[in-house]
């Protein structure tokens, strides 16, 4: 649908469960519902067969900035090796992790809005590997295409992982390379991204076993606000992981030579593990100051949700006072009791411990785990007296352009849902190649996502807008530019969606790593 708008924003938002859809829809009727462990956790506990680490016992460690290879006059230029490396997580036992650098998460890269950053990726790990910086503004070349591929150690048609690549449709294994330059312009406004693996069928056993880092885009509009800076800002990687008896990830992979994506039926609806890491520790505690504190918190699980609050509160509540989303800071703060957070969401906030009494321990905690899934870390509050010269965000932190959907030239729905033996968009498996929507650069569209079970859907290029859920107000959490939406079962949620600048094939998926490894991502092509 395009050119005049025979949609009117009421009459779109207005539809029912999934009828009278947009363009690029299918009309399916939704499966009665099932998977959901208590609290509309989605996904089954896999549990760990070592004794599992003391809560509470390690410092959180914060990832290693990395620094350029090389500067020039518009652009950093960085190189990483995503390589096994080791790392002690359970008692007497060493955890092999697919990292980059070899470590878990991989190193912080930070850029500057408007200013090009370079990165060279090296797979030096068994198998191919792709990297996607989402949340990331970039041309298709660089969007991190799961076909796009870095051959594995031994080269890409014999050795270690050959097989692999070989058992991949569509796939040539002479045509893979060692190496892979990302090029990311950085035309957009400061935010908190994270990079990631991004490999064909195999997303999320690479992202389980450590492939994931930060990637933070900084601006004048965010550095004019004052914000918590330097060893006050806290960037907070949250995944769940279990462990087998010889101390590695558990992981319910259906082949672990990697010729056949998925994992055993049992894990299908997703994989839930029994520690909680933070930053690559499990239950950390943090020392901080009687002071502010910026947490940039990352939900990198595979499947895991999050209801993360401070206990105790401080008086009179509204501790997580959130500055910014997905895409960056909000036009205005939120103080909230608690947020929830869907694999691959983002929150920007910022905690004053200074309302704490002095020698205050206090925990985030996850309302909707049990036991120790419950527990996620500490800060131990200084009794020493200290300064603080960051301000207090208050009133207006950015300006917000806001998308309007009476302006859309097309509205589309796709239904997020489960067949025998997948999980599916619009009923169809992913298949390269295909496309399901052909939206034009530049004009505003209405896409809808309707789903059968707990979905957080993903779009790759831009950010969105959450217009409304099953007709009604956005949500407590949907405020901002999005990237990742958490729709819940059998719901619909409507965004406002313009892509711009580059032309090409992207990706619209679930961040259910197993759906997503099993047949949940679509194609959609941008053009002029």
């Amino acid at each position: 649908m395009s050119g005049t708008n025979p949609w009117s924003r009421r009459k779109f938002l207005g539809v029912g469960a999934v009828g009278a859809l947009g363009a690029g829809a299918v009309a399916v009727g939704l499966p009665t519902l099932g998977g959901l462990i208590p609290g509309g956790q989605p996904g089954l506990l896999l549990r760990s067969r070592v004794p599992l680490p003391k809560r509470y016992a390690v410092q959180l460690p914060i990832p290693s900035v990395l620094q350029p290879t090389r500067t020039d006059g518009t652009t950093d230029y960085y190189k990483i090796t995503a390589r096994p490396g080791l790392a002690h997580l359970v008692p007497g036992h060493d955890t092999e992790v697919w990292g980059y650098q070899g470590m878990f998460p991989g190193p912080t890269i930070e850029s500057r809005s408007g200013r090009r950053t370079v990165v060279t990726h090296r797979n030096e790990l068994p198998h191919p590997t792709v990297v996607h910086l989402h949340g990331g503004h970039t041309p298709h070349e660089s969007d991190g295409y799961p076909m796009d591929q870095t051959a594995p150690l031994g080269g890409g048609t014999g050795g270690p992982g050959a097989s692999s690549m070989a058992g991949m449709a569509g796939m040539d294994p002479a045509a893979v390379q060692r190496e892979r330059v990302y090029d990311y312009p950085m035309n957009q406004r400061a935010a908190t991204l994270w990079y990631h693996d991004h490999t064909m069928g195999f997303t999320g056993p690479h992202v389980y076993r450590g492939l994931a880092g930060f990637h933070l885009v900084r601006d004048d509009e965010e550095a004019s606000l004052g914000l918590p800076h330097g060893p006050r800002e806290l960037p907070l990687m949250i995944a769940d992981r279990s462990f087998a008896a010889d101390g590695s990830f558990a992981c319910p992979a259906l082949d672990a030579s990697e010729v056949k994506p998925g994992v055993q039926a049992a894990y299908m609806n997703g994989v839930l593990g029994d520690v909680i890491l933070v930053n690559g520790a499990p239950w950390p505690v943090a020392p901080v100051d009687r002071a502010r504190y910026r947490l940039r918190i990352l939900n990198a699980s595979n499947a895991r949700r999050y209801r993360l609050e401070l206990d105790p509160q401080p008086p009179g509540g509204g501790g997580l006072l959130q500055i910014g989303s997905d895409g960056g800071l909000l036009e205005r703060p939120v103080a909230h009791d608690a947020i929830e957070l869907a694999p691959a969401e983002r929150f920007d906030l910022v905690v004053d411990f200074a309302r704490y009494p002095v020698g205050s321990s206090v925990r985030l905690v996850n309302r909707l785990g049990s036991g120790g899934t419950a527990e996620v870390m500490r800060f131990d509050i200084s009794s020493a007296s200290v300064s603080d010269d960051s301000r207090a965000p208050g009133g207006t932190l950015a300006k917000v352009e806001k998308l309007d959907p009476a302006k859309a030239v097309a509205a589309r729905t796709f239904v997020f849902q489960k067949s025998q033996d997948n999980w599916t968009i619009n009923g169809q498996d992913y298949k390269p190649g295909r496309s399901l929507a052909m939206p034009k650069l530049g004009q505003v569209e209405i896409w809808r996502f309707v789903t059968d079970f707990h979905h957080p859907v993903h779009l790759h290029l831009d950010p969105f807008q959450v217009v409304s859920r099953n007709a009604a107000a956005p949500g407590a959490f949907d405020a901002g530019w999005k990237d990742t939406v958490d729709v819940l079962p059998a719901q619909g949620v409507e965004v406002a969606v313009r892509f711009t600048d580059y032309a090409g094939r992207f990706l619209l998926h679930c961040h259910n790593l197993e759906h997503e490894d099993m047949a949940m991502m679509a194609e959609f092509t941008t053009a002029q």
